[in-house]
């Protein structure tokens, strides 16, 4: 007597910058040793270098490579460039459900071109809210975006969950599953990393307390030179203190910062890291300042406080536990803070408790989980034994 195969379902995975990569990862790993899953992955090559060293990194396989970043592009091109080149991947593969992460370009895109083929949007990350449509630029209108299109909503916090609720979202399409950010972080300290900078690792030998900094932020752009002068009269004031900048590629940024701490024997400015070394690097540094969301979530998890170069943030837990702190990007405002943490033992203390508040290391799991219940496949597979 034959039996009928199992039905799979097969998951596209989209994403194409750097962040979307990392927090992916466990999932796409999570989903392909998952029975009953198929899984399709696809870049849009919105970050294209960075994003090869984590596809590399994590092991990813690449099904499909838009290929779509070209430089000086606005916005709408890039957004454009995906639903468009999204389309005919998928009528090809015809996905059951279209997974995207965060607040992206790539995500708005995926999203709009899964919904537009009727494909049941997955949005990892979702309910994040910084109640301010126009900060961070364009995140916090893309995440809205998304959420409007999205059929299943994997919220990393409880915060996110009442984000969602309070803007009317079924509660039904809501899922608690944690910050797979944090499933990254577990793998990658299993890693033995060992930095390819020989000037950085030389660098960091050198002082017994080093500041990581890093700035990328839209938004931030025409704030860099304030912070390169900060960072600059930081050093000036801490000289046993060493400064890391890896710096973000984009152009404007790196034009306004670097002048401003060229000179300045104990700022190393360097090109964007690895993931694995940057989260070595992160490690072994005192504390960070940073616009970033991502490092927003990863420094608490190794017990390093945060201070965050934003009016204000997304990522509220941290600030509720008192891992991070707002202090905007003006540059009397981030050296006060900053030699306020340098200079107050207590201070550092109480911000490096690691509370874990963006999970426990098994997000992808609960992931894999919401898809199946949500797909309802064990009564499905039930049915077809």
């Amino acid at each position: 007597m034959e039996f009928a195969q199992a039905p799979m379902l097969k998951v596209m995975v989209v994403f194409g910058t750097r962040p979307e990569a990392i927090k992916l990862a466990p999932v796409i790993r999570q989903l392909q040793e998952s029975p009953g899953f198929s899984v399709v992955t696809v870049s849009t090559g919105q970050h294209k270098e960075m994003l090869d060293q984590v596809s590399k990194r994590f092991g990813l396989r690449i099904d499909y490579n838009l290929n779509l970043m070209v430089r000086g592009q606005n916005l709408n091109q890039i957004i454009a460039k995906a639903i468009d080149g999204l389309d005919p991947i998928i009528d090809e593969e015809s996905p059951d459900a279209l997974v995207v992460q965060g607040d992206t370009t790539t995500a708005v895109g995926a999203a709009l071109a899964g919904f537009n083929q009727h494909v049941q949007v997955v949005h990892v990350e979702a309910g994040l809210r910084s109640d301010n449509l126009w900060s961070p630029f364009p995140e916090e209108a893309n995440r809205k975006i998304v959420s409007q299109v999205t059929g299943l909503h994997l919220a990393p916090t409880q915060t996110a969950v009442d984000n969602l609720l309070r803007e009317n979202v079924e509660p039904a399409t809501i899922k608690l599953v944690g910050n797979t950010v944090i499933d990254a972080l577990h793998l990658a300290k299993t890693w033995d990393t060992k930095l390819s900078n020989q000037v950085l690792d030389e660098f960091l030998r050198s002082y017994d307390r080093v500041v990581l900094g890093t700035t990328h932020r839209r938004e931030n752009v025409f704030a860099a030179a304030q912070i390169g002068e900060a960072f600059r009269q930081l050093a000036e004031q801490f000289p046993d203190t060493g400064f890391v900048l890896p710096l973000h590629l984009n152009p404007v940024i790196r034009e306004n910062l670097i002048p401003k701490t060229e000179g300045q024997p104990n700022i190393l400015v360097c090109d964007p890291m690895p993931y694995d070394e940057f989260i070595s690097l992160m490690n072994r540094s005192y504390f960070v300042v940073t616009d970033s969301g991502g490092i927003q979530e990863e420094a608490p998890a190794l017990g390093k406080p945060v201070l965050v170069m934003r009016a204000n943030t997304e990522r509220h837990e941290a600030v509720s536990a008192g891992n991070a702190k707002l202090i905007g990007t003006a540059r009397d405002g981030i050296v006060s803070e900053t030699a306020l943490l340098l200079e107050d033992e207590n201070q550092y203390r109480e911000m490096s408790e690691s509370l874990n508040a963006f999970g426990d290391g098994r997000a992808a799991e609960r992931v894999v989980a919401a898809l199946t219940e949500y797909f309802d496949l064990e009564n499905q597979n039930e049915g077809r034994n």
